[in-house]
């Protein structure tokens, strides 16, 4: 987009809209192609690995009676022997995706971008029996509209307590789906209008299974949203910026300038964040501090006095829960993400976040060493750690997480060797390596039902 400055002429959602509807794969880069398939890549291995949790067993058992949605079929669960219709499909497997808190970041919009966009997108296309390209020009129209909707909120909207993934979310899915609908202005302009108005999701539920919740419910929106513009459902098509609208009543901030600005490098897709640890994003450059000191000098826990934490004030928010009580509140704890880390646990391993690890007295007694800083001098990505042994040794490290992979090839086999760790407990080697497969192919896949069926739990 270009920047000018305020909305004059132009309203802020025409332009995006406009700008999302001329999307077309075979003219991206190959660098946001190859950006866009790792995403896709990414989310389907967090799917699988996250279908048979908790919270969507419940979410299965509540709304997997194939009713919503049942007028256009049903369409596949991933990583189960199941169908349903449209709309659970999409709240479902968004819920399932998020429900490990391993799935991708993007710092534009300060929240998850693929959990919210590919459910609802997915299902749709399977419905349709969508072509790849087709499929994947729809899904960076949403994530780029997403990423410029969270530039025209600002961090205002997020330090506010609105969960991103969630209201913000609901729109990236809305245009998504709108585009491989193939709508015309109007009716895709009222399809953002429809999901603006339907945008909740609040960060006190971080560490409860209403937070992967936001994620399928941002899918299960922006699909409906869509579906029923082109039904002929209105709505304002000035949404985002007419007055008590999305950005005037969810943000104190609108800004015009940075939300139509081009992305850094060409698409905000290719600066994703993606996840090696199975928790809070915000914990990661903590993580990274603490495996660093760990490797440096092979430390015992007991060896270890004291550890001062510098991170930025907006996570004590987000991820600074002092004593968590399980698994799914451990992932937004600092102390505790530093302990385990410290301690030696995998914590790219999603099964490391349990209850009895939350609860266990010598990682609550590691973890109360270490004294968190808020600062305004770091980045909401970064941290700085100051660890002092029981000799009186220092060791300092600091780590910035906010910084995007340069090599997407590089980046391809680090997210390779995730999936298959994810993906092989639940379907085997052999459907895992056909997926796998699949999706590197998805430019060329003539129908997107076989790529999505594919992720199926087998017989």
């Amino acid at each position: 987009m270009t920047s000018t400055g305020g909305f004059a002429g132009n309203g802020f959602t025409e332009l995006i809209v406009r700008e999302a509807r001329a999307v077309r794969w075979n003219l991206l880069p190959e660098a946001t192609r190859e950006a866009a398939r790792q995403c896709l890549l990414d989310w389907m291995g967090c799917a699988v690995a996250g279908a048979d949790d908790e919270l969507t067993n419940i979410l299965v058992e509540e709304f997997g009676d194939g009713n919503s949605g049942a007028a256009d079929g049903s369409v596949c669960l991933i990583g189960r022997r199941l169908s349903v219709g449209l709309l659970n499909a999409a709240m479902i497997n968004g819920a399932a995706s998020h429900a490990l808190d391993y799935d991708d970041v993007n710092l534009a919009m300060l929240g998850h971008p693929s959990v919210a966009i590919l459910p609802g997108l997915l299902a749709l296309a399977e419905s349709r029996n969508a072509d790849g390209a087709a499929t994947m020009a729809a899904f960076v129209a949403g994530y780029e509209a997403a990423c410029h909707v969270g530039k025209l909120v600002g961090s205002a909207h997020y330090n506010h307590g609105f969960h991103t993934t969630a209201t913000i979310g609901s729109i990236g899915s809305a245009v998504a789906c709108a585009h491989l609908l193939g709508l015309d202005q109007v009716p895709f302009s009222h399809a953002v209008g429809i999901a603006a108005t339907q945008a909740a999701g609040l960060k006190s539920m971080f560490g409860t299974m209403c937070k992967p919740l936001h994620a399928g419910k941002a899918a299960q929106n922006g699909l409906m949203s869509a579906r029923l513009a082109s039904r002929g459902f209105t709505s304002r098509t000035d949404s985002l910026e007419c007055p008590q609208g999305f950005a005037a009543t969810l943000s104190t901030t609108q800004d015009s300038e940075a939300a139509m600005a081009p992305p850094p490098r060409g698409h905000y897709i290719v600066d994703t964040l993606f996840k090696y640890h199975a928790a809070c994003y915000l914990t990661h450059a903590a993580i990274e501090c603490a495996i660093g000191a760990r490797e440096e000098r092979l430390l015992l826990p007991e060896n270890i006095a004291s550890i001062v934490l510098r991170t930025n004030t907006q996570n004590d928010k987000v991820c600074n829960i002092a004593i968590p009580n399980s698994g799914l509140e451990a992932k937004f704890s600092l102390r505790q993400n530093m302990a385990m880390a410290l301690a030696g646990l995998d914590t790219a391993a999603p099964a490391t976040y349990n209850d009895q690890m939350a609860r266990d007295g010598t990682l609550a007694a590691l973890r109360d060493k270490v004294r968190v800083e808020l600062v305004e001098d770091l980045v909401i990505t970064a941290a700085e750690m100051t660890l002092t042994t029981t000799d009186g040794s220092i060791l300092k490290r600091s780590h910035d997480a906010g910084i995007p992979a340069a090599a997407l090839a590089e980046q391809r086999l680090r997210l390779q060797r995730k999936f298959e760790s994810l993906v092989t407990p639940v379907l085997g080697s052999q459907a895992t390596e056909r997926l796998a497969g699949l999706i590197a192919n998805v430019d060329n896949t003539a129908n997107m039902a076989v790529l999505i069926r594919a992720a199926a739990r087998p017989e």
